[in-house]
């Protein structure tokens, strides 16, 4: 049985639909992320799992149980859920011990047991040594940390985040996906986290839900996301991408001046008409001269119409010599080509995916 289930759920305003039949299953101590732009349903959608608002059709099931139905809900404070907002909602006028006490008070534990549990808990987030300090005193790190240690500290069923990274600097909030994650590890409650972030969402979900316009267009974990999009929009969402157009021929798949068999794709055989694929940057090869690598890898001269150096790799932009199709291409530090300069440019059909 799954620990939480969200069966045909939508939600409507007025006459505006801000999602649409979604369903989505969550296994027990699974850390999902549903990612996508502003807009797209996916805050409305923890708010729904919250109980914070009803939906409009469909039902919200925790271990079996129903929480949620258009006609009345189970209200959030007996849905043994935590959550955690994007201002993380510390209370100011309490210690950090008291802030992460909070919760374990409200259920009455005996006085030494609630010591013991704050005490690991802060230990767990590294926060001891500043127990004593108000949410004023500390970083904004910090105070997610408190945030985090809170809402952990009550053993939930079910921890929601809604975007809790957005109000950090850039350096802290990498920092802070890894210590999300590293908490997940530990304590392995089913986690559902809301960001618009796809770097935040690749590095701490075993799944991640890209919603798009109120429905999610795919739901895979993250390499899977990445190497394999079903749709132009998860492309193009996920990373940066070429998209490259082509028409099956018989046995081949032709492009702009190259073609590649239909047999050197997965399920290539399947694949009719005219067809779009994502195909990465990193995964395609420049060379001052064609590859002689076995194996039937399709290679096209290309010329280099720009280029940026940005440390890890550079940056090409190059155009087919006989074509007019801009690709975008990455290379390690050490392959640098001029601009105007005529290159070969391979490509990899087992990194090339169709998307609709």
């Amino acid at each position: 049985m799954n620990k939480l289930e969200l069966r045909g759920v939508e939600k409507r305003f007025g006459d505006s639909i801000a999602v649409g039949g979604v369903d989505l299953a969550f296994e027990e101590g699974e850390f999902v992320s549903l990612l996508g732009p502003s807009g797209c349903g996916k805050t409305t959608t923890l708010r729904m799992i919250a109980g914070f608002i009803d939906p409009t059709a469909g039902t919200i099931e925790m271990d079996g149980k129903v929480l949620s139905t258009p006609s009345g809900s189970v209200p959030p404070e007996r849905r043994h859920m935590s959550m955690i907002f994007q201002s993380y909602a510390v209370w100011p006028n309490m210690t950090v011990e008291q802030n992460v006490a909070f919760g374990l008070k409200l259920r009455r534990l005996p006085a030494d047991e609630l010591r013991k549990r704050v005490a690991e808990m802060l230990d767990v987030v590294q926060m001891r040594h500043l127990a004593q300090r108000y949410p004023a005193e500390l970083s904004g790190g910090q105070q997610q940390r408190v945030a985090l240690a809170r809402a952990i500290v009550i053993k939930p069923a079910v921890l929601l985040l809604d975007e809790p990274l957005s109000n950090l600097d850039a350096s802290l909030r990498e920092e802070m996906r890894f210590e999300i994650r590293r908490l997940h590890g530990e304590f392995q409650i089913t986690t559902i986290y809301v960001t618009h972030d796809q770097s935040e969402a690749m590095v701490t979900s075993d799944r991640i839900a890209v919603m798009n316009q109120g429905h999610i267009e795919q739901v895979d974990d993250p390499h899977t996301l990445y190497t394999k999009p079903r749709t132009r929009f998860v492309a193009g969402f996920i990373g940066r991408t070429n998209f490259i157009d082509g028409t099956c021929n018989g046995t081949e798949i032709v492009f702009d001046h190259f073609s590649i068999p239909k047999s050197a794709l997965e399920n290539g055989g399947a694949l009719n008409g005219k067809i779009t694929f994502s195909v990465r940057p990193q995964s395609m090869r420049l060379s001052r001269s064609p590859s002689e690598r076995t194996g039937g890898a399709p290679q096209v001269e290309v010329k280099v119409i720009e280029r940026a150096y940005l440390g890890e790799y550079w940056d090409y932009i190059v155009i087919p010599t006989h074509g007019s199709a801009k690709l975008r291409v990455t290379a390690p530090p050490l392959e640098v080509y001029g601009v105007g300069e005529s290159v070969s440019l391979e490509f990899d059909p087992g990194h090339m995916a169709p998307v609709i």
